[in-house]
C-alpha cells in the first residue's frame, strides 16, 4: 500500500509555482488522475533573463527598460518557505568578466555596469538604466515574487555613426535549450554574432548548426562551444564555415547541456544594424506582424527544419483585408534548406502583416520564417527584422516606447478579436491609460497614439486578449537620426505570467 501525502502535493504545487514544472506524479511513476482534474493557475514565482553585450560601437548609447505589469494577482502565489517575509526583486547584473568582444574590459578591469541599477521595485512603473560605449557587459538576472509575472526587459541601443551605425532594440530573453534565427548571413557585407548568455550558476554546452540555399553549411568549431556561468560568449557566423558567403542562412542554437539566452546581431556595411531575436518555434502556419507602413524593401526568409517541403500560401493582412502579394501567391520550401524571396513594394503605406499558411490544410509541414526589412533610401537606409511571433494567448508587454515614437501594429489571422491595450504609467511620470481595440479577421491594426497622460520618460504596453480569435502583436520604435529613419521592430510573446498547478486541497488518497 502507497500513499501520497498532502504534504507532498502542497509541495509540488509550490515548485510548480516557482519553476513552471506542473507535472504531478504518484510514487509509482504513475499519473494522479485526481490531481489532473483540479487544477488552477498561479502567478509564476521566479523568472530569468539575459541580456546580449549591446554593441562594440564606443559611440554606441545603450538604455535598459525594466518593467512588470500591474496585476492584482500577482505575487499571490505561495514559495516554499511562503512568510519568510522575503522581499520580492527584480534586477540585472553584468555577467562576469565579459564584453561585447567576449573578454575582459581595458587593463583586464571587469567591464563597466550601467549607470543606474535596472531595478524593478513597483509593478506597473517602468526603470530605466544606461550604459554606454564599447565595454558595456551582457547582463542576467531574475526577478521574484510580485515581481516576476510578465517581468520584461527592453534593451535598445543608439548608435550614431561608424559601421554599426543603427537603433538595436531587443527584448532579453528568458534562457532555453533551443532557437532558431531566419534571416541570418554569412556575406560578406554582413557582421553577424551569434550571442550565447548563460544566465545560470552552471556551464552550458551549445551547439550551432547553418543552413543555406542548398541545405546545411558545412562548419566548424560549431560543436560543443562551452558557455561558463553568468558568461557570454558572441561567435562570429562568417568563421564558423568556408563555404561561399550565403545572402540568407538559417542558425539553429541548441545546448548539449545548460540554457542559454540567444540572439543575432546583424551589421550591414550599408544598411545598418539591428538584432535578429528568435523565431516563434516551428509550425504549419506563421504570422509575422508589425511591417512598417513605409518599408522600401521587405524580404521573407523561411526554413523548413523536418523532413518534408512545405508548400504556403502567402498572404498579405493590411488595414483593409488580407490580400495576395503580386507574384508570391504561393512559396515552395525544401527541407533543410532556407528559401528567400523579395516583396518590393509591398505595404504601399499601409502598415501590416504577413501570414503563411499550408497550401493543403490536412498536411501541416512545420516551417520557422523572419522577414528582412529596410526603411529609407541609399545611405540613409535602416535594417530591421520580423520574426514570425506566436499568438497572445493570455498577456504580452514591451517596453521602452517614447512619445510620437512608438507603433503598435495587432493583427487577427483567422476571426474577428478584442483586446485590452494598456500603456502604463512612464518612468519619469505619466498616468496609465487602457484601451479596448477590435481588430477584424485578416486585417492589421496600428496604433500610435496610445500613451499615458502627463507623460514624462518611456512607458511599457501590453496587450491582453478579451475576446475572439487569436492576436499576434508587434511594436516599431522609430527614431530618426540625421536623416536616417532609424527603427526596431519587436514583435511580442506571452510573459506567460501564470503556470496551471495541480490544486493543493486535492487528496490523493490511497493508492495501491
Amino acid at each position: 500500500m502507497k500513499r501520497t501525502t498532502l504534504s507532498l502535493i502542497a509541495g509540488a504545487t509550490a515548485l510548480a509555482a516557482v519553476t513552471g514544472f506542473a507535472a504531478l506524479t504518484a510514487p509509482d511513476g504513475t499519473a494522479a488522475p485526481e490531481a489532473a482534474k483540479a487544477t488552477t493557475r498561479l502567478p509564476v514565482e521566479r523568472v530569468g533573463l539575459a541580456c546580449p553585450a549591446p554593441s562594440s560601437s564606443e559611440v554606441a548609447e545603450t538604455v535598459y527598460t525594466s518593467y512588470t505589469p500591474a496585476g492584482a494577482d500577482a505575487g499571490k502565489a505561495e514559495a516554499p518557505g511562503a512568510g519568510t517575509a522575503e522581499r520580492p526583486t527584480a534586477l540585472l547584473k553584468p555577467a562576469a568578466g565579459t564584453t561585447a568582444a567576449g573578454g575582459t574590459g581595458k587593463g583586464g578591469k571587469k567591464p563597466a555596469a550601467p549607470k543606474a541599477p535596472a531595478t524593478v521595485t513597483t509593478p506597473g512603473k517602468p526603470v530605466t538604466a544606461e550604459a554606454n560605449g564599447a565595454s558595456a557587459p551582457a547582463l542576467t538576472g531574475s526577478a521574484t515574487g510580485a515581481l516576476a509575472p510578465g517581468w520584461t526587459v527592453q534593451q535598445t541601443t543608439l548608435v550614431p555613426a561608424g559601421g554599426a551605425r543603427g537603433l538595436l532594440g531587443l527584448a532579453c530573453g528568458a534562457p532555453d535549450t533551443e532557437f532558431w534565427f531566419p534571416a541570418a548571413s554569412t556575406a560578406q557585407a554582413r557582421h553577424d554574432y551569434v550571442h550565447l548568455t548563460n544566465p545560470d550558476d552552471t556551464a552550458a554546452v551549445a551547439d550551432i548548426e547553418l543552413y543555406g540555399p542548398e541545405g546545411v553549411l558545412k562548419s566548424q568549431f560549431t560543436e560543443g562551444i562551452p558557455v561558463p556561468a553568468h558568461s557570454t560568449v558572441p561567435v562570429l557566423l562568417s568563421t564558423l564555415t568556408h563555404e561561399a558567403a550565403q545572402r540568407d542562412v538559417t542558425v539553429h542554437v541548441t545546448t548539449r547541456s545548460g540554457r542559454v539566452g540567444a540572439a543575432v546581431g546583424v551589421a550591414d556595411d550599408k544598411l545598418g544594424s539591428d538584432w535578429i531575436s528568435a523565431s516563434a518555434d516551428p509550425s504549419g502556419s506563421v504570422v509575422l506582424p508589425g511591417i512598417p507602413a513605409d518599408a522600401v524593401s521587405v524580404r521573407l526568409v523561411v526554413f523548413a527544419p523536418g523532413e518534408d517541403d512545405a508548400d504556403l500560401k502567402v498572404k498579405l493582412s493590411t488595414a483593409n483585408g488580407a490580400i495576395v502579394p503580386a507574384g508570391a501567391d504561393t512559396l515552395h520550401v525544401k527541407s533543410g534548406m532556407t528559401t528567400s524571396i523579395d516583396l518590393p513594394d509591398l505595404t504601399r503605406g499601409s502598415a501590416a502583416s504577413l501570414f503563411l499558411a499550408p497550401e493543403d490544410p490536412k498536411r501541416p509541414v512545420p516551417v520557422v520564417a523572419a522577414l528582412q526589412v529596410v526603411r529609407g533610401k541609399g545611405d540613409k537606409s535602416e535594417i530591421a527584422f520580423v520574426p514570425a511571433a506566436e499568438a497572445i494567448s493570455a498577456r504580452a508587454t514591451v517596453a521602452d516606447n517614447r512619445a510620437e515614437a512608438s507603433t503598435l501594429s495587432l493583427t487577427a489571422p483567422d476571426a474577428d478579436a478584442q483586446v485590452k491595450v494598456t500603456a502604463s504609467a512612464g518612468s519619469g511620470a505619466g498616468t496609465p491609460v487602457s484601451k479596448t481595440v477590435t481588430v477584424r479577421a485578416g486585417t492589421t491594426t496600428a496604433l500610435a497614439d496610445l500613451a499615458p497622460q502627463g507623460l514624462k520618460g518611456s512607458y511599457a504596453l501590453t496587450v491582453e486578449p478579451v475576446s475572439g480569435g487569436r492576436v499576434h502583436a508587434a511594436r516599431t520604435l522609430a527614431v530618426p537620426q540625421d536623416g536616417v529613419p532609424m527603427f526596431t521592430v519587436q514583435t511580442l510573446a506571452d510573459d506567460r505570467g501564470t503556470v496551471e498547478v495541480p490544486s493543493a486541497h486535492q487528496d490523493l488518497g490511497v493508492l495501491d
